[in-house]
């Protein structure tokens, strides 16, 4: 037990006088600071009228309308669609069995943030997500629309792509 202790108090007094003060010293050179810097001098501000742009626009196309999708057959699926709110919609879902969608009711442009993981084809573009009667509208990161669905059960909603691949979510 003893040479335990004796051990323990080696090795601390080894271990501090490998130590020394790293602190700065202020008082030892006290006029060492580093020079100040000469001022540059600033050319004239000058004042008029800017040129027309010219060329191509900076900003994006407008986004497409959010009519309903060619192709979709909006009227069978609306008149059988159950009442959806905005807030029903936040959260996780399953898209096609295979990957996830995630939506938020944190605005971007329009309607609200979203996105997928896991997807593949238009579905890896969708930034966007906004409710318009009894439909989800899904929009890419421009706002252009890239499907909607329409709820069809409790936690469950069909629809398509604006190409016409068929998307169904689920929880």
């Amino acid at each position: 037990m003893q040479l335990r202790y004796a051990m323990t108090g080696l090795v601390v007094v080894l271990s501090l006088a490998g130590c020394q003060r790293t602190a700065y010293d202020y008082s030892s050179n006290a006029s060492a600071g580093p020079a100040p810097l000469t001022a540059q001098p600033v050319p004239s501000v000058q004042g008029g009228q800017l040129p027309p742009p010219t060329g191509s626009s900076q900003f994006p196309a407008a986004p497409t309308t959010t009519a309903p999708m060619p192709g979709a057959q909006p009227g069978a699926m609306a008149a059988n669609a159950l009442d959806i709110t905005k807030e029903s919609m936040v959260g996780s879902w399953r898209v096609n069995g295979s990957c996830d969608m995630f939506l938020t009711l944190t605005n971007l442009g329009s309607g609200s943030r979203g996105g997928t993981r896991g997807c593949v084809g238009e579905l890896t573009a969708m930034g966007s997500w906004e409710v318009a009667g009894k439909q989800v509208l899904l929009k890419d990161r421009s706002g252009n629309q890239l499907g909607g669905v329409y709820k069809t059960a409790d936690n469950r909603f069909e629809g398509q792509t604006s190409t016409g691949q068929s998307i169904s979510l689920s929880r």
